[in-house]
């Protein structure tokens, strides 16, 4: 049914939109994310992936591989290289499964849903770069300057977007045939 729906056009342009206005919006509003002390990373690519998951009822979206390939992209547009995100997005995804199946659909679920991907995403992500090297930052300077306003911040966006998303995937799924 994917493929006879509207939202064969409307998923892959909104994962696309969001991979892009990510990195726009660091760039745009760099003196309000990046304030020193403090850090906040934009993730409307996770927070589409997990919209896509609530919103497209029973249709079978390709959201795993779609994952793989944003983070392949992500990896490789903005840090030149291989890393993380090419992992860690399907495993936001797989997260989002199970926790969406334990939870009823309701706003403050998914809310909460999200709040947990996006802090084992950024745990992880932490993790991973203080691993080899990459960065060099106390676990709770992580916690009080980096996750609290990416949480923040992507909370934010989170219950800003909800509805129109949530709209746009209705429209998307009205058509179907």
């Amino acid at each position: 049914m994917y493929r006879l729906s509207r939202l064969r056009y409307v998923f892959p342009l909104g994962l696309l939109a969001a991979f892009f206005l990510d990195g726009s919006l660091s760039k745009l509003c760099a003196d309000l994310f990046f304030k020193y002390p403090y850090a906040m990373s934009s993730q409307l690519v996770m927070l589409w992936l997990v919209f896509t998951y609530f919103f497209k009822e029973d249709i079978d979206v390709p959201l795993m591989g779609a994952a793989v390939i944003v983070g392949i992209l992500a990896d490789v547009y903005y840090a030149g290289i291989l890393g993380l995100f090419m992992f860690l997005y399907p495993a936001v995804i797989m997260m989002t499964r199970s926790l969406g199946k334990l939870l009823d659909r309701t706003f403050l679920s998914m809310i909460l849903i999200f709040f947990i991907d996006l802090t084992v995403f950024e745990a992880l992500n932490y993790f991973a770069y203080s691993a080899i090297g990459i960065i060099h930052v106390d676990f709770g300077d992580f916690l009080v300057y980096n996750l609290a306003p990416t949480l923040a911040l992507n909370l934010i966006y989170f219950v800003v977007l909800y509805w129109p998303i949530g709209r746009l995937f209705r429209w998307s799924l009205s058509g179907r045939r």
